[in-house]
């Protein structure tokens, strides 16, 4: 059983990976597009847009239709659409291509992460989980590292469409990987793996208030984390005086320790149950740093040591949210339950950019990393509600007076 869900566990990660390749392919030839297709950056980032709009829109009801389809063949049909959108765009790299392709691509975002987690909770020993879920979230930060270095590499040496021919191939050879193994069998959950662990509550149906809760939830993340993955940069060159390489050294720590700091959460959570706890301290403790940020002038190597912090924080916070949901999560409900509350996630990707932009254009630099932190704590309150609620739920009737 432990080779079993390792290697179920491994093909779900290189899934994850080819998914936030995929997500971050166009952004990454950002500056090569317009000339390329001979449009705007404006029209660029209406395609982008439509995306985003489209995993929105669909990846709640693809939840529900994981669950009754199964997870493993939504998944395939995930990376097949995803990488035939691509090889699409290679032969046809127009902008009403590059449009329909968007809309297709989103359709396939939408499927990755209600099919990933249901088949997670289902293959994976309880006492591992949070180990698992952090290995998978370290697979698409990965994925998202590797596609500017892949894509713009391959536009230099040839051009564009090459770059998106390498996405699909990426795709192509994970869905060819997925076919060639052998999944746990339908149905089956893991078993232990022996090691002792916390003691687990599911709820017998779906609790309405959780959901949005954690929705909530998923939508305060985003907002946090994307203040400062995308626009930290043009907001301390603007508003702190730092120089531009400086700003993209800092944001690079943040990004590589985000990565590390989910692995590190993955260990944490498979030694407590009290994932809302970890949660509400780390992004504590950021938004403790973020602060450090604004209100102290800080030379260049500790302004990224500070961010680094920060992004091992934020890190850290993932698997244990990973484990609120789950908790959240009636047994064979995985799939609907993620695809539900990860659409905070879009909202979120939705809401950040217009209000991030707003200030920027205002000349408020300084409000992008404050509104960064109101979201931090926003988010501490919430996963400690959270908490006490899955703790209320779950206690015995003669102790709830």
């Amino acid at each position: 059983m432990k080779s079993s869900y390792r290697g179920l566990l491994a093909q779900v990660s290189i899934a994850h990976l080819v998914s936030h390749l995929h997500i971050m392919t166009v952004p990454a030839l950002l500056p090569l597009l317009p000339d390329h297709m001979q449009v705007s950056f404006v029209q660029l980032g209406i395609a982008m847009g439509v995306f985003g709009i489209v995993t929105g829109l669909v990846q709640a009801p693809f939840g529900f239709l994981v669950d009754r389809v199964g997870a493993r063949k939504m998944l395939m049909a995930a990376l097949l659409l995803g990488s035939a959108s691509f090889g699409l765009l290679a032969v046809f790299p127009t902008y009403p291509c590059l449009l329909a392709v968007m809309v297709l691509a989103g359709v396939a975002n939408g499927i990755y992460p209600p099919a990933d987690y249901s088949l997670l909770s289902h293959g994976v020993p309880s006492d591992v989980m949070g180990r698992a879920f952090s290995i998978h979230t370290f697979a698409g930060f990965f994925g998202a590292a590797l596609a500017p270095v892949v894509m713009v590499s391959v536009a230099l040496a040839a051009s564009p469409r090459w770059s998106f021919a390498a996405s699909a191939l990426a795709g192509g050879l994970a869905w060819c990987a997925m076919l060639i193994s052998s999944p746990l069998p339908a149905g089956q959950p893991a078993t232990s793996t022996g090691k002792s662990s916390p003691t687990e509550h599911r709820p017998l149906t779906t609790p309405v208030m959780a959901l949005a809760v954690l929705t909530l939830l998923f939508t305060l993340l985003s907002l946090s984390t994307g203040a400062i993955e995308k626009f930290s940069v043009s907001a301390l060159v603007q508003g702190f005086d730092v120089t531009l390489p400086t700003a993209n050294v800092a944001l690079t720590a943040f990004l590589f320790a985000s990565a590390f700091g989910v692995l590190a959460g993955g260990v944490l959570a498979d030694r407590t149950d009290k994932h809302g706890y970890v949660a509400a301290v780390a992004f504590g403790l950021a938004a403790l740093m973020v602060v450090l940020v604004i209100k102290i002038p800080l030379p260049p190597v500790l302004l990224a040591v500070a961010l680094g912090i920060t992004g091992f924080l934020t890190g850290v916070v993932a698997p244990s949210r990973d484990m609120l949901v789950r908790a959240a999560s009636p047994v064979g409900a995985e799939g609907r339950t993620f695809g539900i509350v990860s659409t905070g996630f879009n909202v979120g990707g939705i809401i950040g950019p217009l209000l991030f932009g707003l200030l920027l254009d205002r000349g408020l630099p300084g409000g992008v990393l404050w509104a960064a932190v109101g979201f931090m704590v926003a988010t501490t309150v919430v996963v400690l509600l959270q908490e006490k609620h899955q703790r209320l739920t779950h206690m015995p009737a003669h102790q709830h007076g």
